[in-house]
């Protein structure tokens, strides 16, 4: 199960420095498109790049390296962060 989903959107250049930061970062990691459906636009519009761990969102426009690294290190479904 992939536990990181960027909603992004494609041509969106802080959408791309988060997929590369996630790709050195290492760990598997899925893309949603935010204009693939009428809710994600409305819930995320504008406010992407937004990064979910397990489903809930962990941060958007910038990705928090750090952070990121100690709620991973977390079992799934722990307390959140």
């Amino acid at each position: 199960m992939t536990r990181l989903t960027l909603i992004s959107r494609d041509g969106c250049h802080l959408c791309e420095q988060a997929e590369r930061e996630l790709d050195r970062i290492g760990e598997p990691w899925a893309r949603v498109d935010v204009d693939s459906s009428i809710e994600l636009v409305r819930d995320y519009g504008d406010r992407v790049p937004v990064l979910l761990l397990d489903g809930r969102e962990h941060g958007y426009w910038r990705i928090e390296e750090d952070r990121l690294r100690r709620d991973l290190a977390k079992p799934p479904g722990s307390p959140p962060w």
